[in-house]
């Protein structure tokens, strides 16, 4: 079975997925590690491993990449982000297929002028409604795999209000997304919303101080939700372990103790050491032993 199957059959379950959100392989095993049952791979967290804000500032190459990267680390389904598609609705046909091509199981596309920002941050543009449902109906048509999950992320709340937003997340289902992304719904009354008034699968955004209020994710999947992504939330523990590590070094000349406090084998044993010793020696012949004379 494909990842994207595998991610489709976790949807036909009851519940909510939640896939918190990678940057890298490290991000990537560990999410698998801590045995949740699919990765996102955040936008935002992989423009800071280039050193760049989430303002659409890397192409579809690049972000291609980066998704291969954590699809091989993770043995998990992951979910990326496809940003705007990167361009037109022919863009969008090649980015489907070359997310697809490296193992990815699904993706989001949204509503932005290009180059977007990040979704919680003010002063947004979107593009026509027609101009992005025509990228949805390209999405839907570009898969070789029918359970590759194409998700509508629309950026219309902020710009056009919360009727618009619904609008657009219901025509993006009826022109071949399988799942709609209302993002940024900026009170709780419209999180509670989202998921009665959109005709079909529901995925939550749930970004910490950002535009949306903090929900306990079991309220969310009572709501209807069916997936959840939490994007910053390894990408913002890494800034402040790391600013926390550095000070410390910096005032006491010493390597700081870290939580936790690992050896170098366990380190490395975490992004699979222990296979790859085995390995070492498993494909060599065994030289016969000469007979005694």
């Amino acid at each position: 079975m494909t990842e994207a199957g595998k991610l489709r059959a976790l949807l036909r379950h009851d519940g909510m997925i939640v896939a918190p959100g990678a940057y890298d392989g490290i991000t990537a095993k560990l999410v698998a590690q801590a045995g949740f049952s699919a990765v996102y791979m955040t936008g935002a967290g992989t423009s800071a491993t280039f050193g760049y804000p989430d303002f659409g500032l890397l192409t579809m190459t690049e972000m291609v990449s980066n998704a291969a990267r954590i699809v091989r680390a993770a043995e998990l389904p992951v979910i990326a982000d496809a940003d705007t598609g990167y361009g037109n609705a022919l863009n969008t046909v090649r980015t489907v297929r070359e997310y697809e091509q490296c193992g990815v199981a699904g993706i989001h596309i949204e509503d932005q002028l290009s180059p977007k920002k990040c979704g919680h941050l003010d002063d947004k543009e979107i593009v026509p409604r027609e101009d992005w449902l025509a990228k949805i109906r390209a999405a839907a048509y570009a898969r070789r795999d029918p359970d590759f999950l194409i998700i509508a992320r629309t950026d219309s709340r902020a710009v056009a209000g919360f009727e618009e937003a619904i609008a657009r997340a219901n025509a993006a289902l009826q022109a071949g997304a399988n799942m709609a992304f209302v993002e940024a719904a900026q009170t709780m009354e419209e999180v509670a919303a989202i998921p009665r008034r959109v005709a079909g699968p529901c995925l939550l955004n749930v970004v910490r101080k950002g535009k949306t209020p903090e929900i306990d994710l079991n309220e969310a999947e009572r709501m209807g939700y069916k997936l959840a992504i939490v994007p910053g939330l390894l990408f913002k523990a890494a800034i402040g372990a790391c600013e926390t590590a550095l000070a410390a070094l910096k005032a006491h000349h010493r390597h700081p103790v870290l939580q936790p406090d690992l050896t170098v084998r366990d380190a490395f044993n975490r992004m699979g050491a222990e296979d790859w010793d085995a390995m070492r020696t498993r494909f060599r012949a065994e030289v016969p032993r000469r007979a005694a004379e």
